[in-house]
């Protein structure tokens, strides 16, 4: 029979940490982190000519791409979501780089970099990069997949759509309760014109009858 044991009263104030080594030796995203590094390394040249050398440091757009492969690997819904999990959890910032210790970003730098990292292809370059490294291992299927509609995920309702300029005034939780019944009638909703009450980060998608998933 073994002694009961006691947790320490007082709480330590500094830890030190081998994340590496709380890393397990077979976790699939090791391997998935040396192609990634490695084609980072090879798009040195795409980020100099996105940033310029001049002005206040932004954060690391390596750090962004990683977090939003993280974000589509783990199914996360929101940047939101995937910066919050980011600062909690270990392994997320061991995968992009990030001491324990540092700061975590606000979710809005995914949008402050996005334009940049499209307009001069990164974003694609990337994703496209890692796809061609699966497929060139053989870590890839041919067969053909779909999803439907129900399959994407959002805390929103048709009903939560309002015009950015509302959405944008009130403040706090929306009323709970039965939603309201609202007529949409002759009134044309886009991303751009817009947002949900309940779920700022859902968007309006296209229903067709079959369409691929692919990056």
């Amino acid at each position: 029979m073994g002694m009961r044991g006691n947790k320490p009263s007082a709480t330590a104030m500094f830890y030190v940490l081998d994340v590496e080594g709380l890393i397990d030796a077979t976790h699939p995203l090791r391997s998935i982190k040396t192609r990634v590094d490695a084609e980072l390394a090879s798009t040195s040249r795409l980020f100099n000519q996105a940033y310029s050398k001049v002005g206040r440091p932004s954060i690391p757009p390596e750090t962004l791409l990683k977090a939003l492969l993280l974000q589509s690997l783990y199914g996360i819904r929101s940047e939101a979501q995937t910066v919050e999990r980011m600062r909690t959890d270990l392994l997320f910032r061991w995968f992009c780089g990030m001491d324990p210790s540092e700061p975590m970003f606000d979710a809005t730098a995914f949008t402050h970099n996005r334009e940049r990292l499209t307009r001069h292809g990164i974003l694609q370059r990337f994703f496209d990069g890692i796809v061609k490294q699966c497929m060139e291992e053989g870590l890839t299927s041919d067969d053909h997949f779909s999803v439907d509609g129900t399959l994407i995920q959002s805390y929103a309702s048709m009903k939560s759509l309002k015009p950015i300029e509302e959405t944008e005034k009130k403040d706090g939780d929306p009323p709970a309760g039965k939603n309201p019944s609202v007529d949409f009638r002759g009134e044309r909703r886009t991303n751009a014109t817009h947002r949900s009450e309940t779920d700022p980060e859902a968007r309006l998608y296209r229903k067709r009858s079959r369409f691929s998933v692919h990056w």
